[in-house]
């Protein structure tokens, strides 16, 4: 017990900072490729912070534990939504964009129905749906880069005149200065990626040491102390964005993240080898696909979410959680 302890604190330490460079870094390559906040949320950090559950995953299928691969994905998708929203909004309460209310999360609630039904109806995901959900994600990430230098290209006028000043009064090496600055941000922001991944897993090896340790079943495990772990990253992430006051980042890392799990990890970790999840009951997909449609009802009310309900959020996470330990 004491070194899965130990394998915890460590894996805290490594997220903590980890997300403080990841968000840093985000920010400067927004800034330096001239899109939003929220698009670099909604793909680069998302997809980024999600490393932990695609390595669960597909580790997963490789080993024949279908329902710790997909119990991992419905359990993080939970965890994002109910635990990191919520404690993140209670933290600070996040303003919304009306791109995420006009597309991206009818989509994430769309795909999350769709993942649930297949799920469910055919007792885990086979190789011809998870090819569907990996073609979504690379259509849904074409069209949100390109989406979002369209709606950049308005001020292009503006930063050419700005540059052009730049250049006259550095002597034309702000080009190369601003191309060594985002490269350095690049470096910034993998450096972080490569400590969420790494405390990450010292905190999924640690806890799920104490929780076989306790008894707890695999699918058990998978939608709670594996996603829980597995979704650190984005809790790191979105708290440190919080505080920032970069809350584009923090709403969007975590549905970024969400459709990641299912339209990436269920695309590839199915084409390794179909999955198998008897073990992930009906409370289990629906508890996603509710809170999903939650997320959505209070994102609309007055364009934020509120402490308050982020307060909800988090009371359902709990009353979840207990009821997961009490089933198994």
């Amino acid at each position: 017990m004491i070194p899965a302890i130990l394998e915890i604190v460590a894996g805290v330490a490594l997220l903590y900072f980890g997300a403080e460079f990841l968000v840093r870094g985000g920010v400067r390559i927004a800034t330096g490729l001239g899109v939003t906040p929220l698009v670099i949320g909604l793909t680069l950090v998302a997809f980024a912070t999600s490393a932990p559950e695609l390595v669960v995953s597909v580790t997963g299928a490789l080993r024949g534990s279908g329902d710790l691969a997909v119990g991992n994905v419905v359990g993080s998708n939970i965890c994002n939504i109910a635990l990191i929203l919520g404690a993140t909004a209670l933290l600070s309460p996040l303003p919304v964009r009306s791109q995420l209310l006009r597309f991206d999360m009818p989509l994430l609630l769309a795909v999350s129905v769709v993942f649930a039904v297949i799920g469910w109806g055919c007792g885990g995901i086979g190789r011809i749906p998870g090819g569907i959900f990996l073609l979504g994600l690379i259509t849904y990430t074409v069209w949100s880069v390109r989406s979002a230098r369209r709606e950049a290209a308005a001020d292009i006028r503006l930063e050419q005149e700005q540059e052009l000043e730049l250049e006259e009064l550095c002597g034309g090496d702000c080009r190369a200065s601003g191309v060594s600055a985002v490269l350095a941000a690049f470096g910034l922001a993998l450096l972080g990626l490569a400590m969420l991944v790494g405390g990450g897993y010292w905190f999924v090896v640690g806890a799920s040491e104490i929780g076989r340790v306790c008894g707890l079943s695999e699918a058990v495990i998978g939608l709670t102390i594996v996603s829980v772990g597995t979704s650190l990253p984005e809790f790191a992430t979105s708290l440190v964005a919080a505080l920032r006051k970069e809350s584009d980042i923090a709403i969007g890392n975590v549905i970024g993240s969400n459709l990641f799990n299912i339209l990436c990890i269920m695309g590839v970790a199915p084409l390794v080898t179909p999955l198998h999840s008897s073990g992930i009951l009906p409370a289990d997909w629906g508890m996603m696909i509710f809170l999903a449609a939650l997320l959505y009802l209070f994102m609309g009310t007055g364009k934020r979410i509120s402490r308050g309900e982020g307060g909800v959020l988090l009371a359902i996470f709990i009353g979840y959680t207990g009821y997961l330990i009490w089933r198994s």
